[in-house]
């Protein structure tokens, strides 16, 4: 049996049971005994050593699973249907739902979750069967047949959290969610050693055992002491990457520090969560002993753990789980991950995707999407139209003629005003609900913090980047409250983000440009906290005005002293303390104007029209004519 799902790759994790058939299993009687026990051999019930898995049995339940399983109203069997899918697309990844398996078969589940490394090699060969009943060898031609299916297991009834892993859960199967934050380069390796004897020419073939390859000390044939040779064009190598996750901010306890937890992938898992998303990971948790030395065998008493991943999941950060749309938007960005199948999203998302386009037909509805954008802040309209603006996006133009190059759709916001009038809670609040997001503070924030910054890789020692702010929130929204007390080295980065949506990095010898398409939100105050109205905008803000020009919007915020608008505001304030307090008037839920923004995002291209064009010719022109406090419209 495989130890490790990750240490047999495509061709070699699965029990080879086509050949042997059940009554060759690898065979015991229980954690104590040596050899099979006399009196399940009397019965005929020989089971894996150390488990409680008899395979004939996990294979006729999960055989039974694939063929009767049906979600509610549904003629067809879900995943006989799925599998047909994957078949017809030539993938090799078949993604199983654990609540179904729970509610199905109870006692499979437990084992599933118990013994991974033993039960998802034989789910493997069931589906390898399945598949052979519904396309026969013979029809499909021998090259068809080559390729082998693999289970890929997700949402576990339990989701633990990173600080509760601990050695119970070791060689379990565990689901943890957190965001990715670095990924390394794919390293190959080797699954099947190629050796030839350099006297006899004879060939030695060695496969991977607990994650060694034992090399052959003499020659079979010749008996020749030391003189087989590898051969590297002969083996056989998979994908591997390292991945490292950390904690989620918001599931992280107060005043703790993330913890992290080092993942590996393999095969078609390779690449699938780039830095910033934030993932549910299915996988075996491990452990392994760290040497004294290379050479010695000496080992620590420490171990060192890690998650040998089955399954990535893409999550909504809101309502914990995976969205249609947010799918549909990252297609785009060229996400791949072992995600649910179309069968179970249609009937997940066709209620949300109605209820998006009916809302979508109401006359009212950009002043219903202002109204919900953080409603617990008193007015502020013009502000909440903007930032809807912003999230919503506008049109990346890439021409075919290189010589006009790209223009940016992303929209910059600033807001500046005095202390007190909720800048923040409005960052706090986009924060939330945007798709990708993260939120930084103007003093807490370095040059190389906000962009990449260069670590060595602890397991190769190699120089990596590692991703920053900005980069992490590609394709979503960057929120940098306090921008006027950034540093002067900080801020200057800024200026190719915000107009050429990347970031060129030239350090220890890594010369690389990278992606930020992200919309910046910033805000600031004037130069002395408060505004003065006898100088002028750019002698208040007092940012450079190639910056400055930079952002799209810019919103003066004051705190002006009216007596009625005070006796409003004060009541409102006070009336968010009270505990009966009712959110009824809030016309749409926080969750599902996310999920209508990112609907937008994914399915919306608005294209200019011509009243629209000379509108906005003729009000820059005017604009420009307004140049008395210096103000420099571009």
């Amino acid at each position: 049996l495989p130890v490790a799902r990750g240490d047999l790759g495509l061709q070699q994790r699965r029990l080879d049971l086509s050949h042997t058939g059940s009554d060759n299993l690898p065979t015991a009687a229980g954690i104590g005994g040596g050899g099979i026990d006399s009196h399940e051999h009397e019965i005929g019930r020989a089971v894996i050593w150390g488990t409680n898995i008899h395979v004939q049995t996990a294979m006729d339940e999960f055989r039974q699973f694939m063929h009767e399983f049906k979600l509610e109203g549904a003629v067809d069997p879900l995943y006989l249907q799925m599998l047909v899918q994957v078949h017809e697309r030539e993938g090799n990844d078949l993604n199983v739902d654990c609540q179904h398996i729970s509610r199905f078969s109870p006692s499979l589940y437990m084992q599933l979750v118990r013994f991974p490394q033993e039960i998802i090699p034989i789910f493997d060969l069931v589906i390898h069967d399945v598949l052979r009943e519904l396309y026969p060898p013979a029809r499909e031609g021998g090259e068809a047949w080559k390729r082998r299916m693999q289970v890929r297991t997700f949402n576990l009834l339990e989701t633990n959290s990173m600080r509760s892993l601990n050695p119970a859960d070791i060689d379990a199967m565990v689901s943890i969610q957190g965001m990715v934050i670095r990924g390394s380069n794919i390293i190959p390796e080797m699954k099947r050693a190629f050796f030839r004897c350099v006297q006899c020419a004879t060939v030695a073939v060695v496969d991977i055992d607990r994650g060694r390859i034992e090399e052959p000390d003499r020659c079979a044939n010749c008996t020749a002491p030391n003189s087989m040779n590898l051969v590297h064009n002969r083996s056989l190598f998979s994908d591997k990457q390292l991945v490292k996750l950390q904690e989620s901010p918001d599931g992280m306890p107060e005043g703790e520090t993330p913890q992290t937890v080092h993942l590996c992938c393999y095969d078609d898992l390779v690449d699938a969560a780039k830095p910033g998303d934030r993932v549910e990971v299915t996988g075996i948790y491990r452990a392994v002993p760290i040497r004294m030395a290379s050479r010695s065998r000496t080992v620590k008493s420490v171990y060192r753990t890690y998650i040998d991943v089955i399954h990535f999941r893409k999550m909504d950060r809101r309502s914990q789980r995976l969205t249609a749309e947010s799918m549909e938007v990252e297609k785009d960005s060229e996400y791949y991950g072992g995600v649910e199948e179309g069968v179970v999203l249609d009937a997940m998302r066709r209620e949300e995707k109605e209820t998006i386009l009916a809302m979508s037909r109401k006359p009212d509805i950009y002043s219903l999407l202002t109204e919900s954008l953080a409603p617990s802040i008193y007015e502020m309209d013009d502000v909440k139209k903007g930032i809807l603006c912003m999230l919503f996006g506008g049109s990346s133009k890439t021409f075919q003629d290189a010589s006009v190059g790209r223009f940016r759709g992303e929209l910059n916001v600033l807001l500046c005003g005095d202390p007190g009038v909720s800048k923040s809670q409005l960052l706090q609040f986009v924060n939330k609900i945007a798709p990708r997001g993260v939120y930084t503070s103007g003093r807490g924030s370095s040059a190389v913090g906000l962009t990449a910054y260069i670590t060595k890789d602890p397991e190769s020692g190699d120089l990596v980047l590692e991703s920053g702010a900005l980069v992490m929130s590609d394709r979503g929204i960057c929120c940098i409250d306090e921008f006027d007390k950034m540093s002067e080295s900080a801020r200057s980065i800024l200026h190719e983000v915000m107009e050429q949506q990347t970031v060129s990095i030239a350090k220890a010898g890594i010369i690389c440009t990278l992606n930020a398409r992200t919309s910046v939100l910033a805000s600031a105050n004037p130069v002395h906290s408060r505004y003065n109205p006898k100088k002028s905008v750019v002698e208040n803000l007092q940012l450079p005005p190639t910056l400055l020009s930079r952002f799209d919007l810019i919103y003066l915020l004051l705190d002006k002293a009216n007596a009625e608008n005070d006796l409003r505001l004060a009541q409102h304030i006070v009336s968010l303390y009270f505990a009966n307090h009712s959110h009824a008037r809030v016309p749409i839920s926080m969750s599902l104007l996310s999920k209508y923004v990112s609907y937008a995002r994914a399915h919306c291209a608005p294209t200019l029209t011509q009243e629209a064009s000379d509108e906005l010719v003729a009000q820059y022109v005017d604009m420009r004519k307004l140049g008395n406090d210096r103000r420099t419209i571009t």
